[in-house]
């Protein structure tokens, strides 16, 4: 990338995550693993196989109020990013939301009585199954679709546009949730339960809304960029 981003090759891995948590989740997200001393960025990518200038670009995406695609087939890998963008998908229905599930039984009266904890666990499993059907779209068709193009092969019944023009921000119904957690579930003698699980909610949809904007202005740009140039090489 030409203009000049807040975090370097060259800058230590570890000031990168004492500057910014949430970048512990990306590089989970990117296979990277910790005790990695004082090496660079570069060298941490590098030893454990990872595109960094890939790793550099959600990094600095995450962390910088503004981004615009340079239109460089070069700022970034889009074959490292699709592998990001999968494991942030398992990560999301595998672990975080199953996590939040045990979490809110553990905090909700489940007996079968409360009116309010039927339609939290209710609202949240809908949920679930939305953002299940949404990732797993991504990762059977948009993917695929994605993989054929970095092969040349470019089809005349499906774009990158189709997808982009559908994308919905799947974490606008934790707001919901949030709501009527806060608003109606009656008080109890000690809320720390509640109050746990409804700080993870509030980072889960802080999580969805990122690695959405990842993929809408990031993965879409990139790939429609790929489109034009296959098109006009026929």
């Amino acid at each position: 990338m030409n203009e000049q981003h807040k975090y370097r090759p060259t800058d230590k891995m570890s000031d990168l995550i004492c500057d910014n948590y949430s970048l512990l989740m990306v590089m989970s997200r990117f296979g990277l693993s910790l005790g990695f001393g004082d090496k660079s960025v570069k060298d941490v990518c590098e030893t454990q196989g990872v595109d960094c200038p890939t790793f550099l670009a959600v990094a600095n995406f995450i962390s910088e109020e503004q981004y615009s695609y340079s239109g460089s087939e070069d700022d970034f890998s889009i074959t490292a990013l699709m592998h990001y963008l999968k494991r942030a998908h398992t990560y999301f229905l595998d672990f975080n939301l199953p996590a939040i599930r045990r979490k809110l039984i553990e905090a909700i009266d489940c007996s079968g009585t409360n009116d309010v904890a039927y339609l939290i666990l209710k609202f949240f499993d809908e949920y679930a199954k939305e953002v299940r059907r949404h990732m797993e779209y991504e990762n059977q068709a948009v993917f695929t679709y994605v993989e054929e193009l970095l092969k040349g092969n470019i089809s005349s019944r499906y774009d990158i546009g189709t997808f982009a023009s559908k994308h919905n921000q799947i974490e606008a119904k934790l707001k919901e949730l949030k709501n009527i957690i806060i608003k109606y579930y009656p008080e109890k003698e000690n809320n720390n339960l509640l109050n746990a699980v409804l700080f993870d909610i509030f980072n889960c949809e802080q999580d969805l809304a990122s690695h959405c904007q990842v993929e809408d202005y990031m993965f879409v740009p990139a790939v429609a960029q790929i489109e034009r140039r296959l098109k006009n090489e026929q």
